[in-house]
């Protein structure tokens, strides 16, 4: 019942791009009966599952294609009609997300360049010929990982303006995984650690998540900072340690 009804509110999406009215408190509301109640929850639904569409919605029109279909009445609309406004608009809106994300994509990379120039040149940053960027923060005298190694490791990834989007000392616990199963950059640069050592990397989109970027922290063609401690090779899990 309740996809029923989400399905039959977003066929109602305006195309005109109304905007919105200031906003006003709501009326008073009694939920005082199970109708109420019921009625308010499914509301709830509806109203979260519209809330990417807000400002395109004119609401008065939403709220009688509600009211025509719970009453029986004929919709304004036929049902290809409305599957032509919601094409068009969802068409509409899928071309305006590819165009933020190439606008963003091409941002990211005019600043990762220039940030990549910039620590290159920082006393004790190292630049490898796939563009990898490396700073020994601690030596280690252990062994070193080979490709086909899983390794136990502690770090924090950073963008290039600060943002934390990981950190496995915030949650208390090192990372285990095969080194041929991460990206690129992290692949290449731990075989150069050995146990016990710290490094900051920073990593080339390419060497990253590149054009496609990763969840909502992670942008596309965005340039990677990591701090990573060896601790471990194999698969026996060290105990946690503390950020230094």
């Amino acid at each position: 019942m309740k996809k029923m009804i989400i399905i039959a509110a977003v066929a109602m999406l305006a195309a005109c791009n109304q905007q919105v009215a200031e906003k006003k408190e709501a009326p008073a509301l009694k939920l005082d009966n199970d109708q109420a109640k019921l009625a308010y929850a499914i509301g709830m639904d509806i109203g979260n599952s519209l809330n990417p569409f807000k400002n395109d919605i004119d609401r008065g029109a939403l709220v009688a294609a509600i009211n025509d279909r719970l009453d029986g009445r004929d919709g304004k609309l036929s049902a290809a009609d409305a599957a032509k406004v919601k094409q068009a608009y969802f068409k509409k809106m899928a071309a305006k997300h590819l165009a933020e994300q190439k606008a963003k994509g091409e941002k990211n990379k005019v600043d990762g360049e220039k940030f990549l120039a910039e620590n290159g040149k920082k006393k004790g940053v190292i630049t490898t010929a796939s563009g990898l960027q490396y700073e020994v923060l601690k030596a280690g005298s252990g062994a070193k990982p080979k490709a086909t190694d899983t390794v136990t490791v502690n770090y924090r990834g950073t963008l290039i303006d600060g943002t934390e989007f990981d950190s496995s000392y915030k949650r208390g616990q090192p990372a285990t995984f095969p080194l041929n199963g991460v990206i690129k950059g992290w692949t290449e640069g731990v075989q150069l650690m050995s146990i016990g050592s710290k490094y900051r990397f920073v990593l080339p989109a390419n060497l990253a998540y590149g054009a496609q970027g990763a969840g909502p922290k992670i942008g596309p063609n965005s340039t990677l900072v990591f701090e990573v401690e060896l601790l471990g090779i194999g698969n026996k899990k060290p105990a946690a340690k503390p950020a230094s």
